[in-house]
């Protein structure tokens, strides 16, 4: 387990990546100024993003098994997991922060199109257009993907 890493992931970076193209740099990576210490802060204006792994989080769409080995550790240990991340998301929504929780498989090929719009939408200001008008030609992809 010294292997996993709690920051720079590669759907961390993935989604990185995905806002710098949308045209929303000047985010904050884990800051550590914020409860539970999110991937992706727009300190400014309160927002947060959330990327959990299907498996370390247990993601209710993906249902993966538990490993066979050390069944109780396991359990214990996402029972943990899930206990802290609803605690996080409870506490920064209670001081006014709009959160996004991403999971791993939402980063895969076939839903990246609907999860980029999500993103989009997620961070756009007022004044951004919408994200048809903004990405025309991946609007549609967005739009199949649903």
């Amino acid at each position: 387990m010294q292997g996993n890493k709690r920051r720079d992931t590669k759907p961390e970076i993935k989604v990185r990546r995905m806002l710098r193209e949308m045209g929303f740099p000047g985010y904050r990576c884990d800051w550590k100024k914020v409860p539970g210490h999110p991937d992706i802060v727009f300190a400014g204006r309160k927002l947060a993003i959330e990327i959990r792994g299907c498996f370390w989080h247990r993601c209710p769409v993906c249902n993966l098994s538990v490993p066979k080995k050390n069944v109780e550790y396991w359990e214990a240990k996402f029972a943990r997991n899930r206990e802290r991340d609803a605690r996080n998301l409870a506490t920064l929504e209670e001081m006014g922060w709009k959160v996004l929780v991403l999971w791993e498989h939402q980063l895969k090929k076939k839903e990246l199109p609907a999860t980029r719009k999500l993103l989009y939408d997620f961070v756009r200001r007022e004044d951004d257009p919408p994200y048809e008008e903004a990405f025309p030609e991946e609007a549609e992809g967005a739009a199949a993907a649903r």
